[in-house]
């Protein structure tokens, strides 16, 4: 139900996420614990989208090119993260919209289909990336040629249909699993790693340098793009509303703090885990003198004679396909949203999956076939980059809307928080005209 439609052009209608949508009980008559509980799990799926194997490709290159002097863009990234995606579940909880369903309702339809079209080229470039990983870990643990690798990711559509069947906390639950598969193997291969924990703590320190070296700039904005990605803004707006927490005031407070602290917790998760990923690259590559790894497979192919343990590359390859498998589910969902968000257009979910998949598998089949692992390392960090270049366009509506009292009502955002919001958008914004200027330069 909307709440508040006196500040939008167009008054909303559909629901988001109709098969799912407050499918997930809050019992009032429960203890705050428990009810806290109910909200447990959206964060985690919107966290798996920072730690994609795009994230990997750019934290590798970065830890190996300049060691853990990135350590700091990955920090700043994840407080931007976790600031924007609160703002998402406090448009969702107090308009009782998704994000798309808001640009759809607060903008003319040109506007709307502009903003449409940026964002489903997000979402296949994330795809791109999920496929690529994929066919990677594949290949990795079981010697699958690439090729065939990517092919056997379309499916992946029949996974997603058959969790989605049991309910969306079997989903949920599914993803949380395989996060705690990736962080044992990560947590195993920086022991293995030993690196140096004094340079590690330095690493977190800003420097000049990043915003100076274009090199640099440009690593550093593929760690922003794959960590505060386009996608999870409308991921979350939409998964944050299968909780039934009513309509009161005081329910939708309740649900905005419980929901916040979910999305808090699980990205400082996916902190230590895009953190691990540059530590590691910068301890086992970096320290010995390998300063030109991006590509996922020389990676698991140096670690065994790196770190002198033949374990290490198999957890390399096994938390990779985790991965993979898992942003799968959570870009399946975002452009469900973005789709019927946007359009109106509801399609069969393996019809969408289908279409999505087809279109990141042929850039990612053709340059697997063509360039084989170095091309598909580019083409990752490329995809990075794309989606740090689309943010902006998801980011500023964000901003507008929560600031905007007619639409959030009581729940609009606080000034302070707006204004922080508002510096996040303009840094996003002048970093990427400054990727731009130094490109065509």
């Amino acid at each position: 139900m909307d709440m508040h439609r006196e500040g939008w052009l167009h008054a909303g209608g559909s629901v988001s996420l109709s098969d799912v949508y407050r499918t997930i009980a809050v019992r009032k008559d429960a203890s705050q614990f428990r009810r806290a509980l109910a909200f447990f799990g959206p964060g985690y799926l919107v966290a798996v989208g920072y730690m994609d194997p795009g994230n990997w490709a750019t934290s590798l290159a970065g830890g190996s090119r300049f060691g853990y002097t990135l350590l700091v863009v990955a920090l700043i990234s994840n407080i931007m993260a976790i600031i924007l995606q609160s703002l998402t579940a406090r448009l969702a909880i107090a308009s009782g919209r998704d994000l798309a369903q808001a640009c759809r309702d607060a903008f003319p339809r040109p506007v709307a289909y502009m903003l449409w079209l940026l964002a489903e080229i997000a979402i296949i470039a994330t795809d791109i990336a999920e496929v690529i990983g994929t066919a990677i870990g594949l290949n990795l643990i079981f010697h699958i040629p690439l090729e065939i690798g990517v092919a056997i990711t379309a499916l992946d559509v029949f996974l997603i249909l058959y969790l989605q069947r049991l309910g969306f906390r079997w989903l949920e639950a599914f993803v949380i699993g395989l996060l705690a598969v990736i962080a044992v193997c990560f947590a195993v291969q920086i022991g293995l790693a030993d690196p140096d924990w004094g340079e590690v703590i330095r690493g977190f320190a800003p420097t000049t340098e990043i915003v100076t070296n274009p090199e640099m700039l440009y690593l550093a904005l593929g760690i922003l793009g794959a960590t505060v990605m386009p996608h999870n803004l409308y991921l979350h707006s939409g998964i944050v509303q299968t909780r039934a927490y009513g309509e009161s005031l005081e329910e939708r407070r309740e649900a905005l703090k419980f929901a916040t602290i979910d999305s808090t917790v699980a990205l400082m998760f996916a902190l230590l885990v895009n953190a691990s990923i540059l530590i590691l690259a910068a301890a086992a590559f970096h320290a010995t003198g390998r300063t030109e790894v991006a590509e996922l497979g020389e990676a698991h192919n140096l670690l065994a004679p790196l770190l002198g343990m033949a374990i290490a590359p198999t957890l390399f390859g096994v938390a990779l396909l985790c991965c993979g498998l898992n942003s799968t589910v959570t870009a399946t969902l975002a452009g469900q949203i973005v789709m019927e968000g946007f359009l109106h257009i509801r399609l069969a979910a393996w019809l969408r999956r289908l279409v999505t998949r087809g279109i990141a598998i042929i850039p990612a089949a053709g340059v697997t076939i063509f360039y084989g692992d170095g091309g598909t390392a580019k083409l990752l960090i490329l995809t990075q980059v794309v989606l740090s270049l689309q943010l902006s366009f998801a980011v500023f509506p964000l901003v507008l809307f929560t600031a905007d009292q007619r639409k959030m009502g009581a729940l609009v955002a606080p000034r302070w928080l707006t204004a922080i919001a508002g510096l996040v958008a303009i840094i996003i914004a002048a970093l990427n005209v400054k990727l731009l200027v130094d490109f065509l330069a």
